[in-house]
């Protein structure tokens, strides 16, 4: 499903993100960037051992990427340029700034997308998985953010496809998109 938003593409697709391709993808990574499951382990297992050599020398750097913020590494054998690595927070109650900090990963992710000149990005749902956050509540902050990141007059990206693991997934996102672009 592709929706026009001031004249750039907002795409939702069922898939595998690791084979869709893309100017960057978006990982959703732990705050140690140490990889894991999910989203996060598919990524690191298709595009090889670089993008973890590129991790380890961020994090001797940074150390540890709170939620909320990204990091950007190459994409190893990904069918992209760059990889950011984008934490979202656990979901505890929604009254602990869980939203604020996902709309700031997506924000974020996005912003370093455009200062590596990406014109074209996927991205997961991000916390939705082990971090817990509720599909629909997640989607919600995604969508809203993605598309006033969108609607910014120095944006710049031309495409950004959520691609999303399953029916109810890309059910959920579709939805809500639809009520809030028509």
């Amino acid at each position: 499903m592709e929706f026009d938003v001031a004249g750039h593409r907002l795409v939702f697709q069922k898939g595998d993100i690791t084979t869709v391709a893309a100017d960057a993808i978006v990982n959703a990574a732990n705050s140690g960037l140490l990889g894991g499951g999910g989203v996060d382990g598919a990524i690191h297992r298709s595009g090889g051992p670089a993008i973890m050599r590129e991790l380890t020398k961020v994090r001797e750097q940074i150390g540890r990427c709170p939620p909320g913020q990204a990091v950007v590494t190459g994409a190893g054998d990904l069918p992209a340029d760059w990889v950011i690595h984008a934490v979202g927070p656990v979901y505890r109650d929604g009254k602990s700034g869980e939203p604020e900090q996902l709309a700031s990963c997506y924000r974020n992710s996005l912003r370093l997308a455009q200062e590596h000149n990406a014109l074209r990005v996927t991205m997961p749902s991000i916390s939705t998985g082990v971090y817990g956050y509720p599909m629909a509540r997640a989607a919600k902050v995604a969508i809203e953010t993605v598309v006033g990141c969108l609607q910014q007059p120095d944006n710049t990206l031309k495409s950004v496809t959520f691609v999303l693991y399953d029916e109810p997934a890309y059910k959920t996102h579709v939805e809500l998109a639809e009520n809030l672009l028509g």
